[in-house]
């Protein structure tokens, strides 16, 4: 199940650090939950439609020097008028102090005035890129993420198969681990999935017959990672006789994860396989195909090719 997530007001003012004009009285329980930023430009000239009051709105020196332009009481007209849509906070930009007409209207309407030492464009792009990644779609998926060659292995597979042992082994051979068991997948965009662990189980693994290990304290800091985008999903399934796998991997798989289409592949796993080491290649192979070159392919052209050859030869 996909969840849905807001930001606390307090906490943008805190990572942005701004500074508070007006506190309204629910400051402390105002949330934002959309990822967009608006300078209420049309809105100053009395154009409300389609205006999302969802939407943190800015104010920049283009919005104050318009309203310095006007009467104090057009500007309480206007500020009356906005503030009436009860949107999360309004923040000035530039350190510039806000008019006595708006912080009347904000104490009317009861709206948090913030300001900001930063340019305009700089405020809004930040926020929006903060409020992506904070709000961003997401769902908790039983796996193990590893870092190998730069990919994100997303292994998946029913409990016991050696997800985690895999995962020590390549971490014993310089690879890095994300999470171990769960996997907080986030949509950071049409086309990437960003995947992190739960904050309660980061960095550890549980082995069995050995227990829980701290990774980060038993192999060093360089063999954990705090995200990784996710680049390829390795289902990893015991080996059956009665199963035909695809040999030359031709065959395109995908996992469907919040929309997203990642690259999936089968490996069938037996005593005695050596499963790092078929992940290791299944990494660099997967780094080959996103750089343009596909073996399998490759190979299918040559064995086509070469029968071409032999049967122009018979005739």
């Amino acid at each position: 199940m996909m969840d849905t997530y807001s930001v606390p007001l307090s906490q943008l003012v805190q990572a942005f650090q701004l500074t508070v004009s007006y506190r309204s009285s629910d400051y402390d329980s105002i949330r934002v939950t959309v990822d967009d930023v608006a300078r209420p430009g049309l809105q100053l000239a009395g154009y409300f439609d389609h205006f999302e009051p969802m939407r943190l709105q800015v104010l920049g020196n283009v919005e104050m020097s318009y309203l310095r332009r006007i009467s104090e009481e057009q500007q309480s007209v206007i500020f009356d008028r906005l503030f009436s849509y009860k949107i999360p906070a309004l923040i000035v930009a530039r350190n510039m102090d806000p008019d006595p007409a708006c912080l009347a209207m904000a104490k009317k309407h009861d709206i948090t005035i913030l300001r900001g030492q930063e340019s305009t464009s700089y405020i809004v792009s930040s926020l929006i890129s903060y409020l992506k990644s904070a709000l961003a779609p997401r769902i908790t998926r039983h796996g193990v993420l590893v870092d190998v060659y730069g990919e994100g292995l997303l292994l998946v597979g029913e409990s016991g198969i050696g997800k985690s042992e895999a995962a020590v082994e390549l971490i014993k051979r310089g690879h890095r681990l994300v999470a171990d068991d769960a996997v907080e997948i986030k949509k950071i965009n049409s086309d990437s999935l960003m995947g992190t662990s739960p904050a309660l189980i980061r960095n550890y693994i549980e082995l069995r017959g050995i227990g829980v290990i701290n990774v980060a304290k038993l192999f060093g800091m360089g063999a954990i990672k705090g995200e990784n985008v996710i680049d390829l999903v390795i289902n990893i399934v015991p080996w059956s006789n009665h199963e035909v796998y695809d040999r030359l991997g031709l065959e395109e798989q995908y996992m469907d994860l919040l929309g997203v289409k990642v690259p999936q592949i089968t490996i069938p796993v037996t005593p005695g396989r050596n499963l790092a080491v078929i992940l290791e290649a299944a990494a660099m192979n997967n780094r080959q195909k996103k750089m343009g070159y596909n073996a399998a392919v490759e190979f299918t052209e040559q064995i086509n090719k070469h029968f071409d050859e032999s049967m122009a030869q018979n005739f």
